[in-house]
């Protein structure tokens, strides 16, 4: 009986299971006859749905949802999206829409994919960003303004080696069949030694790294290329281009976010919940971001201590005034310095060159060069006295070494036009390219040498005392930088060869450079952070371009050329192959439109209406900054009166204050009390139930209609005949009736 019963629930189960089965494939088929049978209002009230699921998995990341309600919603919704995105729609249509899906699905995946291919592709940007995460961002600021420099200087290599050496090369005499190109007969034997070579003499001189190597014929090849033309408008071109790009890179830091000394609101809450990238699966990655957020907290909290620092201002100002003092004295020595080394050389210039030594046929390069090394270090030990802010004391310090790096400058462009040839622009950087080198093997790695594997057999602690571990020189680099690229922009029109040989400099010096950080130096005492706005690199680099234009400017338009050599020689000036080619190969209106053009009568109120608009867009870019910071103010305050409001606070508006001055009890508003308890009220059956507004809940006022305000009435069980009415005890302002007269009575006359 026990097995027949068992089988008989069985066969019910089995006769529910299909019941059930038969219901689920019965609903499935009609709604897939649903689908199919949709309306125009329901495809679109479908299609909206749609899209409300899309903005949903767009923007879930930003829900304050906790991870297990994101992930459920997140894939409903991509359920949902890939059920009826494709299915909307009927024949063609359907097809066409769902045609549609995919390509925008393409479409989306190839621009993210290609984005990922940019990003690979920027240079150096995990090397970078590693020796953020360890020195901060005023350390990788130098490599990202050398990485910057090297992409100039690519560009310019190009222009010049494919407009000038190219052609020079390809359809230009052959070495050896005129003079200028040949090494002439007493040089011949020491062509190849190495000293020589060393000094860029030999055959580098006769090459086309040089200035006197181009030919001066007017067309040159079966293009009839235009080689003088070609060399004049390219060197000016390297400048034009070089302008714009400075130009507008500091425009585009300067359209960026704020400074990055502008104070933010909850700047450690923000860092503390929203530093961290959930992307990173790599442990280096992580390791390097965690750094990198650690030393983000430093950087702030230097910034928080350097406003909340408070000093004696006169011994403050004492102290700035001795450090400024001597600055200038080393300034002072140092341009003495050059002096006496200018005159020493061109005493030399005179003499026998087989009677000089190799330091004194050298004494001008390495002079300035140590001027460079040795001055920059004695200037930030100086700067200790003034105790700035490290970001206000790097800029004081690029400053100073500018400063010095001019007077170098200039000086070497003295002893450029008195005694010394083009066989220097070369020179001074490749030995300024030696010294730099030499510096970071000796001073940086020699020096965390010693520290490293002597300071457990010493008499003290090295690494905490002398000499310790190196840091990063950031503004003697940057500064290096700055007038290697001056020399640059001067010396490529005397010699072409010398933007091919900054480019592999920059290329050397960001593999260099960036494994001696890594390997040879510690972060600073004092970590700070660069701002991302900060133009003052750039407008460093821009004084020096203009600079550097003056000299060029100056030869292309007062001095004659050499008549022996280079791509001008037969013409009084430079610039002359340009009129020639305006008169012999341009119609005549043209060589008419460009006499009135360079007419001083024509150029002089250009320049003073450029003058002007400049001056106009200066006015208003300062008023617009004034509204700006009117409005950053207005949103402040009214940001501290709605916090002081929810906390019954006084208000920080001033006006609001001068108005509460004015009254008696020297408030604009009641003084906050603590709201009593409202005294219970019974209503009576028979009226209506209270109403409250909404906009006075909480604060104990209530609107009511037909309220009683009899008392309560007792509930408790009757023992007794009720006597006659009266008012309840205590109550002196109600009315008591008097014997003989009951509600209904007559009142007594």
């Amino acid at each position: 009986g026990n097995m027949k019963g068992k089988d008989e629930d069985n066969k019910d189960k089995k006769k529910m299971n299909a019941r059930m089965s038969s219901s689920s494939s019965s609903s499935s088929s009609s709604s897939d006859s649903d689908e199919q049978s949709l309306s125009e209002g329901e495809i679109a009230a479908l299609k909206e749905q749609v899209e409300e699921k899309k903005k949903l998995i767009a923007t879930l990341r930003n829900k304050p949802w906790r991870m297990k309600k994101r992930l459920l919603l997140l894939k409903e919704a991509q359920e949902f999206v890939e059920k009826f995105e494709g299915a909307l729609g009927k024949g063609k249509g359907k097809r066409l829409y769902a045609f549609k899906v995919m390509m925008t699905k393409k479409r989306i995946k190839f621009n993210r994919d290609f984005e990922n291919f940019k990003t690979a592709c920027i240079p150096w940007e995990r090397k970078i960003k590693e020796v953020e995460s360890h020195f901060g961002s005023s350390v990788a600021s130098y490599f990202l303004f050398l990485r910057w420099m090297y992409g100039l200087n690519l560009v310019l290599f190009g222009f010049m080696f494919g407009l000038v050496v190219l052609p020079e090369v390809l359809m230009g005499f052959p070495y050896g069949s005129i003079p200028r190109k040949t090494v002439p007969r007493d040089e011949q034997d020491t062509a190849m030694d190495f000293s020589d070579l060393f000094n860029f003499g030999g055959y580098f001189k006769y090459s086309i790294l040089f200035y006197g190597y181009y030919n001066n014929d007017r067309t040159i090849g079966l293009l009839q290329y235009r080689l003088p033309l070609s060399y004049l408008l390219t060197s000016v071109g390297i400048f034009g281009y070089s302008l714009l790009v400075v130009i507008r890179k500091m425009a585009r830091n300067a359209n960026e976010g704020g400074d990055g000394g502008e104070e933010r609101e909850f700047i450690f809450s923000w860092k503390m919940f929203t530093s961290w990238d959930y992307l990173i699966g790599n442990p280096e990655t992580a390791d390097n971001k965690y750094a990198s957020i650690t030393t983000s907290f430093k950087e702030s909290i230097v910034d928080v201590m350097e406003n909340q620092k408070e000093e004696n201002i006169h011994l403050r100002r004492f102290l700035r005034v001795f450090a400024n003092f001597l600055i200038l004295c080393t300034l002072g020595g140092s341009g003495y310095l050059i002096y006496f080394v200018v005159k020493r050389s061109q005493e030399f210039a005179r003499m026998d060159p087989k009677t000089l030594t190799w330091l004194e046929n050298n004494e001008v390069e390495l002079v300035m060069s140590l001027l460079g090394l040795v001055c920059p270090p004695l200037f930030e030990t100086i700067a200790e006295l003034e105790d700035y802010h490290p970001r206000i004391a790097l800029k004081w310090q690029l400053g100073r070494i500018f400063a010095l790096f001019l007077g170098n400058l200039y000086t070497f462009l003295f002893a450029i036009f008195d005694e010394v040839t083009g066989k220097d622009f070369v020179k001074l950087i490749v030995s300024d390219i030696q010294v730099t080198y030499l510096t970071i093997l000796v001073g940086d790695f020699g020096r965390a040498f010693i520290v490293r594997f002597l300071n457990y057999c010493w008499c003290w602690d090295l690494e905490a005392g002398f000499p310790s571990y190196a840091e990063f020189d950031t503004s003697g680099n940057v500064l290096g930088l700055v007038f290697n690229q001056g020399m640059i922009w001067m010396g490529a029109f005397y010699a072409p060869g010398v933007v091919g040989i900054n480019v592999l400099q920059l290329l050397t010096s960001m593999y260099y450079q960036s494994w001696a950080v890594m390997a040879c130096n510690v972060p600073h005492e004092r970590v700070f952070k660069a701002s991302r706005s900060n133009n003052f690199y750039m407008g460093l680099l821009l004084l020096v371009l203009f600079l550097s234009l003056l000299p060029v400017v100056y030869s292309m338009m007062t001095l004659a050329p050499s008549f022996d050599c280079g791509p001008f020689s037969g013409q009084e000036k430079m610039y002359d192959v340009v009129i020639e080619t305006i008169d012999q190969d341009l119609p005549a209106f043209i060589g008419n439109i460009f006499t009135y053009a360079t007419n001083p009568g024509l150029i002089m109120p250009a320049i003073l209406l450029m003058i002007l608009a400049i001056y106009y867009l200066i006015t208003v870019s300062k008023a617009y900054q004034q509204a700006n910071t009117d409005l950053k103010k207005k949103m402040q305050m009214a940001r501290e009166d709605e916090k002081n409001r929810r906390n019954n606070k006084d208000s920080t508006n001033q006006v609001m204050k001068d108005l509460e001055d004015l009254l008696p009890n020297k408030s604009l508003a009641p003084p906050p009390t603590e709201e009593e308890k409202p005294p219970e009220i019974r209503i009576d059956k028979s009226s209506k139930q209270t109403k409250t507004k909404p906009s006075t809940a909480g604060k104990g006022v209530n609107v009511q209609k037909e309220v009683s305000l009899v008392a309560p009435n007792p509930r408790r069980a009757v023992t007794r005949v009720p006597g006659p009415r009266g008012g309840p005890h205590g109550n002196m302002r109600s009315l008591q009736p008097e014997p003989g007269r009951g509600q209904g009575a007559a009142p007594r006359r």
